[in-house]
């Protein structure tokens, strides 16, 4: 199903080749992208006329499509055909000609003599006698040659052509080389089992480039690399036959997929890549915004959904899409010379628009003043399960595909989401941010089907939940404290807050009664706070169902997750009312 939706991509690619400037082109099976920095410009009789940079005014190498350029190693790694470096095409070393320099440029000569032998183009027949009559050993007298002696010598790919016109463009030698590429066939015939036809099986596949922690060279996403994965008889990638053209084709899109950075996620050690199936990049940009929002977009966000709530399908810039469109995200994983696939789901892009909105409506929470983000992308959700000292983002890599997988498929949540958080807040004494407030309510409402939780976006006053309710008594208790002591450092919630988080009775009486001195205090100082706070106390302990006149003797998980939501809330009732004066 992956391999299928990526060909299924590589076409619609392909059919937008003509509309898109050459380095964002994706090339066809036989031909690559590749940097080139000059062309040797030939007369009809083969000789050189000039040699002429290709580079950009930035000096670089402008992205040409050329005949595929395979990967090679050796001692005497094998020619390409058209575009090479100076070794190949012209025999020639910054030191001078050798013997290795001397065996290269023979083996570009016999490989293009070959392939070209029986082309008619002026511009194939220019090439033939140009490889017929050049002496490498005499390459360094060519005045066109010494002009650029140095910058020939950079390693840099060169191509030939003539006056405007590229050998690569040149129609006939493109079939002739597609023609070549059909005769030399070597490898088993098999059924491919992405297109379902009989043909060439590609024994190894090219590497995949572009995920963090693998191999720079590419890692391979379909390999056997031991004899225990083999069966029937069969060697390496034969195990899973996969037709050479379909192996191009989706290592060619994953790779296009990798090389776009700004429609890439990178989560942890995952890197997540999504597609349309239509290849149109507003349904990726779309996607991107509302995954990750960012300070700065958060107004298109909430445009984006006021729109699917009016049914009004229109992406971040106002352009029209399609709800039915098909959509894939793929989850990828380094692991060495290959790559793991982390998950991969597909569901129509309305669908997942509208789960992800689910998402986000299950995150509301009030917020600080200075707090300016409305929406929490998954990573900064993410991070809010770990210290924020934390550098290593592989602490939570094991929940993000499980968390990522959740809010596109409006499932579940991983309870080790909901563990985490609650812990870290544990850990930190009671340092409860808006973006932990909204975890713990979105799991409190999705996986323990809180249904009144829709409810707790603020402060709920009217709740009876014994949870939220002593949540809340803590967070009035510390208030009293903090008031009646201006500046202290130290209060209630570093040394109590996790003991009266999960054993409410054996900590409350103790509050009480530290209470109690706090308010004598204030009724000195400030009388009318104490005459304030004496109506929330009771208006908050009237909520608590005492047995025997005790607090409740523990908390469940969930039941933490309640009192952490509670004491959040009622702190920001708190902030609010010194903001308002």
């Amino acid at each position: 199903m992956i391999l299928q939706s990526l060909v299924r991509y590589y076409e619609d690619l392909l059919q937008q080749n003509d509309k898109k400037p050459m380095d964002e082109r994706i090339p066809k099976l036989g031909w690559c992208l590749a940097r080139v920095s000059y062309m040797i410009e030939l007369k009809e009789d083969g000789t050189v006329k000039q040699i002429i940079s290709l580079k950009t005014e930035a000096l670089k190498p402008q992205i040409l499509c050329v005949p595929e350029m395979f990967s090679r190693s050796g001692k005497c790694p094998p020619a390409y055909f058209l575009c090479d470096n100076a070794k190949y095409l012209m025999g020639i070393n910054i030191e001078g000609t050798n013997s290795d320099i001397k065996d290269r440029f023979e083996d570009s000569r016999k490989k293009h003599l070959e392939i070209l032998k029986d082309a008619e183009s002026i511009l194939a027949k220019a090439i033939c006698k140009y490889f017929e009559k050049w002496d490498p050993e005499k390459a360094k007298d060519n005045p066109k040659v010494q002009e650029r002696w140095e910058e020939l010598n950079d390693g840099g790919n060169i191509i030939f052509g003539m006056r405007d016109h590229y050998a690569q463009d040149d129609e006939e030698i493109q079939k002739t080389w597609e023609d070549y590429q059909e005769r030399i066939k070597e490898g088993q015939i098999g059924k491919c089992l992405v297109t379902g036809k009989e043909t060439e099986i590609a024994r190894i596949h090219r590497g995949i480039k572009g995920v963090p922690g693998a191999q720079s060279s590419g890692a391979a996403l379909v390999s056997f690399n031991a004899t225990a994965f083999e069966s029937y008889g069969k060697e390496q990638s034969y195990n899973a036959p996969v037709g050479k053209y379909a192996e191009f084709a989706y290592t060619t899109a994953l790779n296009y997929l990798l090389n776009k950075k700004e429609y890439t996620l990178r989560l942890g050690d995952s890197m997540i890549v999504y597609w349309a199936e239509s290849a149109q990049e507003t349904y990726q940009r779309t996607f991107f915004t509302l995954i990750n929002p960012q300070p700065d977009n958060q107004d298109e966000l909430k445009k984006v959904f006021g729109n699917l709530e009016k049914n009004i399908w229109i992406d971040t810039e106002d352009i029209q899409i399609n709800p039915d469109q098909k959509f894939y995200i793929l989850g990828l994983a380094p692991n060495a010379a290959r790559l793991s696939v982390r998950f991969f789901y597909q569901n129509t892009f309305g669908e997942i628009l509208n789960n992800i909105q689910k998402h986000y409506k299950r995150m509301e929470v009030i917020q600080p003043a200075w707090e300016d983000r409305i929406y929490l992308g998954i990573e900064a959700m993410l991070l809010e399960t770990v210290s924020s000292k934390a550098k290593n983002e592989k602490q939570f890599s094991n929940m993000i595909t499980m968390t990522l997988k959740a809010i596109l498929a409006n499932d579940r949540y991983p309870m080790s989401l909901y563990t985490s958080t609650v812990l870290r807040v544990r850990s930190e004494q009671g340092k409860v941010t808006s973006g932990r407030a909204a975890i713990i309510k979105a799991v409190l409402i999705k996986n323990y089907k809180w249904k009144e939780g829709e409810e707790y976006m603020a402060l709920n006053q009217e709740s009876e939940d014994q949870a939220y309710v002593l949540g809340r008594l803590f967070a009035v208790l510390e208030s009293i404290q903090q008031d009646a002591n201006p500046g202290i450092n130290t209060t209630i919630r570093d040394r109590y807050f996790n003991s009266a988080c999960a054993t409410p009775a054996l900590v409350f009486p103790i509050l009480i009664k530290l209470k109690n001195s706090h308010t004598k205090k204030l009724e000195r100082e400030h009388p009318e706070k104490k005459k304030w706070y004496e109506i929330s106390l009771t208006e908050i302990i009237g909520k608590i169902e005492m047995t025997k006149d005790a607090f409740p003797k523990q908390l469940p998980l969930e039941e933490q997750g309640k009192f952490i939501l509670g004491y959040y809330h009622q702190m920001q009732k708190k902030y609010e009312k010194k903001e308002d004066k």
